[in-house]
């Protein structure tokens, strides 16, 4: 490793370092606008120059442009460079308009901070300057080009780092433009990184702006909850609400960035129509009133029908603490449940995967970035983790090769091998991809099992030959692979999927390959859940106890059925028969407004929590601030009210552990600190995996990977060749297939007003072929039967999926939950256009 002198301070870097780096590694900060970690270099600003006095190089250079070698010796503070340093940040502020006071940027501005250090202080030019129009780039981004001093950061993240082409540099010289052809909204579901990367006030965060400045804020490090990644992030929090987030640098999880999702879906924290009061019966009453009249209620229905007449739904968008609660108060009393999942055969395909992920197999969000060739299995990762598919797209620019067998129109920011196949023969295409990779000899490591495994796997010719001739391609880059990672969803796969990518991962490891496995799931913390449902109670087994009449009492923590549920009027004809519908959760929900009983819980932003992660990586968030009606609620935008007392206005609302923890033995614990330390400790002796998790604070950074794997040798299964009946002849039917989409289906996004402006209106994707059996055309609008009523939609008629399936959005705005039981099947004749 080469060893250099800077500042008269030796250091000793990786091979590759550049100077730059390798002074920051001193604490030297070199001034910089154009070099970004995640971009490199590119030279465009010069603002970075130092000067060289020995070594292979010799004079004023770009520190950002040249590798650290041996023997230089490097000076920062040289009167040339500082006065080339001193120059060229005039150069850049020739043009700047003098906007600081009402630009959004200011107290955290690049520029700022480089003119003031630079001793820039006097204008010496007195023409006229440079002016440009901005452009219209959606509700997340306001322009302000004007403002721009040329570094190219945003068409580098852009068009090279997200892989998208709407947003670039035009014009050339002194009247380079950067934006799109015509103005627009951005394509992009990276978006409002341009705000973060940006180092002036081009590009600002628009729906905070005007807010505050960065010193007016409650900063705080919090995470993602709106898919199971765990993307780390920092909330921006004034006058009892969350005004802004932005990404949190994390070296295993999202790096530098974040999605759009994710970074404009907190809106539900403050969201007028949050419930924050305590309810009975639809009157507003005490808290404490509330907690005790449930627990009466609850106790009551045990002594007189069971113990087991009551029962307990979670969440997976619970933190771990409220999971660990209720799971607690179910074994105290008695209580059926609790179940943290929907849908049985989801239930059980997040289970395998979490009991699959073992650490030599694991890989974590940013380890993807390095692989050398992805193979996605029901997975869309645009749609269902969108960082996913940033990661994707750093792995295939250096190099990489990704294959997605997946039969929905999947979409992606690179070049990407499609297999569009239908669920079951995507398991077909899967194992045929990994016997053609490799040699019986591969497996003979593993034992008998892994053996038996291989021969199992379908030989060439188990599908159709155009599909054939794809797998063979596929196998041979996947031979060439040293790296191969593999990506298996958990919703849109076969409930046999999930161990059959994992048994597959498991040989191209005995295959001396680098293989990885990488797991998505449905929810925030739906591996916490799997845990600790384990082999519970499913929840169809609840529903049907309440059907029947032995389930008398439910409690739903955090948990919006009608959200999730795919049969709604089941759903709404057993809620009535409940003698008691106790519901603790922070958003408005028909379950909420059905309640006999109803606790106003907080969020994430004001109670903390561990969530833990699809690969098992335990990571805290602190509370960002003590909760309350936001102001602007309460003042309309004027002063507010000159009252003064000693409670928070909208303050009772508390975390959903501490309220579990009221109704289970009537305690008054004051702090939820200690309720959530207690729950750990909990957790830690029931679920012995759990009690290696380390004190709070060292988990905000990127936490702690834990694994529930077994540590014997793999266990394979041959159980996915069984034949699978469809119950519906495949050449007249179409299988339903229910998806989400970045925008619109995850619930506490929906919440959103900049991300709803996003969203597009919900359509049915069917193949092309099948388009034309109906006699329907892109844009058509349907009418189709399902189970327990009509959906009326528009059709999206695709090449790229695969025909035979019917392609639905969870939509909000869709009336998508009237379908009896999964999977569901739809008969052509039961698909009918309508009239415009």
């Amino acid at each position: 490793m080469p060893i250099l002198v800077i500042d008269n301070r030796e250091i000793e870097v990786p091979e590759g370092t550049k100077v730059i780096e390798a002074a920051e590694r001193l604490g030297i900060m070199i001034p910089r606008f154009c070099y970004h970690p995640a971009l490199g270099s590119v030279g465009a600003c010069r603002v970075c120059a130092v000067k060289f006095l020995e070594g292979p190089f010799k004079g004023v250079q770009m520190s950002c442009m040249i590798d650290a070698k041996d023997d230089m010796v490097v000076s920062t503070e040289d009167e040339e460079a500082m006065e080339f340093r001193k120059y060229v940040i005039e150069w850049l502020m020739l043009h700047h308009p003098h906007d600081c006071p009402v630009c959004d940027e200011g107290g955290h501005c690049l520029l700022q901070d480089m003119t003031i250090s630079g001793g820039h202080g006097i204008r010496r030019y007195l023409g006229l300057k440079r002016t440009y129009q901005d452009q219209y780039l959606g509700p997340l981004v306001q322009h302000e080009m004007n403002r721009c001093i040329h570094c190219y950061r945003c068409s580098r993240f852009y068009q090279e780092f997200s892989g998208y082409r709407d947003l670039g540099v035009m014009q050339s010289a002194n009247r380079v433009y950067f934006g799109r052809f015509e103005e627009g909204i951005l394509e992009s579901p990276f978006t409002g990184n341009l705000s973060d990367i940006c180092p002036t006030g081009v590009y600002t965060d628009k729906p905070s702006r005007f807010f505050g400045r960065r010193w007016d804020y409650e900063r705080s490090p919090s995470l993602c909850i709106n898919c199971s990644l765990g993307c780390h992030t920092v909330a921006s929090s004034r006058y009892r609400e969350v005004v802004r987030q932005e990404a949190r640098y994390s070296e295993a999880v999202n790096g530098y960035f974040i999605c759009d999702r994710g970074r404009h879906g907190f809106h539900y924290a403050k969201n007028e129509t949050r419930p924050r009061q305590a309810l009975i019966d639809g009157e507003e009453v005490s808290t404490e009133e509330a907690i005790r009249t449930a627990r009466e209620r609850l106790e009551q229905i045990s002594l007189n029908v069971g113990a087991d007449a009551v029962a307990c739904v979670g969440s997976e968008r619970s933190c771990l603490e409220t999971q660990a609660s209720i799971k607690r108060i179910c074994q105290m009393k008695g209580w059926k449940g609790p179940s943290y999942f929907l849908d049985q055969s989801l239930t059980s395909k997040v289970r395998t995967a979490v009991s699959r992920l073992t650490p030599e197999l694991t890989v974590s969000l940013r380890e993807i970035e390095s692989a050398d060739f992805i193979l996605a299995v029901g997975a869309d990762p645009i749609n269902e983790a969108p960082m996913l598919a940033l990661a994707m797209r750093q792995a295939h620019r250096n190099g990489g090769k990704i294959t997605v067998i997946d039969p929905r129109p999947v979409s992606l920011p690179i070049g990407f091998r499609h297999l569009p196949v239908t669920l079951d023969e995507a398991e077909l295409c899967f194992g045929s991809i990994i016997k053609e990779t490799l040699a019986v000899e591969d497996a003979e490591g593993l034992g008998q099992s892994g053996l038996k495994f291989y021969k199992a796997l379908p030989a060439s010719g188990s599908v159709a030959p155009t599909v054939q001739d794809q797998i063979t391609a596929v196998a041979q880059e996947l031979r060439a692979s040293q790296r191969p990672v593999i990506v298996c969803g958990t919703e849109n796969v076969r409930q046999t999927t999930p161990a059959l990518a994992a048994d597959c991962a498991q040989l191209l490891l005995a295959a001396n390959k680098q293989a990885g496995l990488f797991y998505l799931m449905p929810g925030a913390n739906s591996f916490g859940g799997s845990l600790l449902e384990g082999e519970g109670v499913p929840f169809s087994e609840i529903l049907e106890g309440i059907e029947t009449g032995t389930v008398k009492a439910l409690i739903l923590v955090e948990s919006n059925l009608f959200w999730l549920f795919h049969d709604r009027q089941r759903l709404d004809l057993a809620i009535e028969k409940l003698d008691s519908l106790v519901v603790l959760d922070y958003v408005s929900s028909p379950a909420a407004q059905k309640a006999h009983i109803f606790l106003p819980t907080s969020t994430l932003y004001e109670a903390g929590g561990v969530f833990i992660n699809q690969e098992g990586r335990a990571q805290f968030t602190p509370r960002a601030y003590r909760g309350g009606i936001p102001l602007v609620q309460i003042s309309a935008g004027n002063h507010p009210p000159r009252v003064y007392g000693s409670e928070i206005p909208g303050g009772e609302v508390r975390a959903a552990s501490h309220f579990v923890n009221q109704i289970a033995d009537g305690s008054q614990v004051e702090d939820e600190d200690t309720t959530r330390r207690n729950l750990i400790g909990w957790l830690a002796d029931n679920l012995p995996i759990l009690a290696e998790i380390p004190p709070f604070d060292d988990l905000t950074n990127d936490g702690m990977r834990i694994s529930s794997s077994d540590d014997g040798p793999p266990q394979f299964s041959i159980h996915w060749q069984e034949e699978k009946d469809k119950g519906e002849d495949p050449h007249e039917s179409l299988e339903v297939i229910l998806t989400d989409w970045t925008f619109g289906t995850e619930e506490l996004s929906s919440f959103s007003p900049p991300l709803r402006k996003l969203e597009r209106m919900p359509c049915a994707s069917m193949h092309a072929n099948d388009a034309a059996r109906l006699g329907l055309g892109h844009g058509d609008k349907v009418r189709i039967k399902l189970d327990q009523g009509e959906v009326e939609v528009d059709v999206w008629v695709a090449e790229h999926m695969a025909p035979g399936v019917l392609v639905l959005p969870r939509h909000r705005l869709l009336e998508w939950q009237k379908i009896r039981a999964l999977p569901k099947f739809v008969r052509f004749e039961e698909i009918e256009k309508t009239a415009v």
